[in-house]
This record gives C-alpha cells, structure tokens and sequence, in this order.
C-alpha cells in the first residue's frame, strides 16, 4: 500500500498469535507498537483532524500537549505533517530517545522542575495552561478527556473483528483510558459478552489506589484519573508493582521475540495468566501499546535495575485476588463487577 504522507501509515497494525498452551485459551496481541511511534498516533490522527475539520484548530495554529511518552510523538508528527509548531509540556522523567524524537520532528519542548500538588501530572498542567495565556488561538488536544481519544481506537476494534470475528476478553493498559474505553466500547458492539480486564500499577490511582508518585513504570498508570476512563466497562483490573512489570517485559522478549515497554509487558503477563485459566477456543484480546526502545537505559539496562534494588526480578506465577480498594504492593487483582463506587 503506498501513502501519500505518514498519517495515513497509522493502523492496520499486525494481530500477532503467541505462544499457544494446548489445551487453552488463545491470546492474539495487537502490535500497536508497530505504528510509526506507537499505539497514541492513532488518538493524535483521530484528535488533530477533527479539529481541523470543525474548525477548532486553525490553519497554522500552535498546538499544545502534556506527555512524557508516545502521544507527544504522535501528535508532533501529525501535527507537523500538516503544518502546525507544536509545543510538548513534559518532566524530568521524559527518556532520552523520546526527547530525540521529538527534538527531530521540530518541537518546541517545556520540561518542568518539580511536582505538582498531584504530582508531575499537574505540573504539566499548569505550564501547559500558561502557555495557552502566551500563545493566543493555541489548540489543546487534551488527551485525557477529549472523547475523541477513545473515538480513535473504534478503527482498532474493527481491524481485530475482520481478523478474528469474535473476542471473548479484552485485556489493555490503562493512563489516559483512551485504548481501553474506546476498544472495549467498539467489541461490545460485536461481543456483547465481553469481559474487559484493566492493567494499572501499584502507585496509580485510577483503580483505587493511593499515589506513589516515585514509581519507574511508564505509558501507564496515572496520578489523576482522566475522564476517559470508563470503570462501568471494567470487569477486573490487574496492579503490577515496577520489578514485576520490569520482569514480565523482559519475558516479553524472551518468550516471544517483542522488543516492548512495560504497559505491553504488563498486560503480556496477565494475559498469559488468563491464558492458563480459561477453555479452549477462548479467544483473549491483549493490546501491546509501547515500543522498547525509549526503555533501553531501564528496563533494559541491569545496571539502572541494580540501582533501583528490583535486579531480583521477581514475578509470582499468579496474581492475589484482593477486595477492591484494598492497598496492594504486588501483583494483585479485583473484581469490579457490583462495586457501587468505582472511582
């Protein structure tokens, strides 16, 4: 297929088949990784043109985001195929690949200092909104509620019913819920019986947990829960703590041959868990979102992991089933089904 530009290089992503465990269930990975720079080009395809299209973006207007990851990518590039300066709000934590990218498609880049009262996220926040004060007529794709985030990944769903015509779970990481609210949103449609499980962190507070603004995972988790982030669509969600996360990613690579981040690595593991638990012919969708290469000097280097003290690279070979809102430290899990207060 020849496109006239790199936006339309965005989806149709490989549906990869693991490892099979015989008599059971069947996983299929959906390598969103394999987009130009990951999973979130296709929110800022989806965002940007909208925007043009109903004239909320300008001809020619700056455009504004917060991220430390793969939706600053996605929006630089689309933003500058089509011709817009675009400023990325980030924090120290931004990798040094990231940062490269990003310098290379022309970006205007604010790093700021210190944390926030919620933590590096609403640092971001604030100098994203003082630049709006200086840039007059700038857009903010504001990925974390814009419903066209989730809107984006219905393409997503539909490329995965073509390939396999029914999905009996959903199992996707979780930050801005973008990906999981608009994948689960779309299959339900076709499966009315889907089960959708969440990956977080320990540390995040989108599934009831108390912050820990220090924890090492990237792509996933939150230190704010977005609006995006459906909970009626959750039936379970999985926390795994950085060492476990760290570990299941180098499994990735091992066991599978794909170079990924920890959102894909932690969404690898519980897959393979689920794998284990359930019937043949069941079909378990898991969305891979991240690349590894912005994870080199960490999850890949055994020396950043003998710094952080996680170079044991434990992993339990099951999760714990906990009372929702119960405090984890480990890889854990609960059922969300008739929890009356989900956030």
């Amino acid at each position: 297929m020849i496109c006239t530009n790199i936006i339309e290089s965005i989806g149709n992503t490989p549906l990869v088949q693991l490892n099979p465990i015989q008599g059971k269930g069947n996983v299929f990975a959906k390598m969103e990784l394999m987009n130009p720079f990951g999973m979130k080009d296709r929110v800022a395809k989806q965002i940007i043109l909208e925007a043009k299209r109903t004239g909320e973006l300008k001809e020619g207007a700056p455009i504004i985001e917060s991220s430390s990851g793969t939706m600053a990518c996605g929006v630089a590039m689309v933003g500058a195929c089509l011709g817009h300066q675009v400023h990325i709000v980030t924090d120290p934590r931004i990798d040094s690949i990231t940062l490269a990218k990003l310098t290379s498609l022309g970006c205007n880049i604010e790093i700021v200092e210190r944390m926030g009262t919620n933590g590096w996220q609403s640092a971001r926040l604030q100098r994203l909104h003082e630049m709006m004060d200086r840039l007059p007529g700038a857009y903010w794709p504001r990925q974390y509620e814009n419903p066209n985030n989730p809107v984006a990944y219905s393409a997503l769903a539909e490329e995965v019913m073509s390939g396999l015509g029914h999905v009996d779970f959903l199992i996707a990481a979780v930050g801005s819920g973008g990906s999981m609210t608009g994948t689960a949103r779309a299959l339900k449609r076709y499966n009315p019986n889907l089960k959708v499980i969440a990956v977080d962190c320990t540390g995040s507070v989108i599934f009831g947990q108390p912050d820990r603004s220090g924890r090492l995972q990237g792509g996933l988790g939150n230190s704010i829960i977005a609006p995006n982030v459906d909970h009626s669509l959750v039936d379970e969600v999985h926390w795994l703590n950085d060492e476990e996360a760290f570990a299941a990613t180098l499994a990735l690579a091992r066991e599978q041959q794909i170079f990924a981040g920890n959102s894909s690595g932690s969404v690898y593991v519980v897959a393979r868990w689920l794998q284990s638990c359930v019937p043949q012919h069941t079909n378990i969708l898991a969305i891979f979102p991240d690349r590894g290469d912005r994870y080199v000097d960490t999850i890949y280097s055994h020396q950043y992991r003998v710094v952080k003290q996680i170079d044991g690279l434990v992993l339990p070979e099951e999760p714990q089933l906990v009372p929702y809102r119960t405090v984890v430290h480990s890889w854990s899990y609960a059922r969300l089904e008739g929890v009356a207060q989900r956030v």
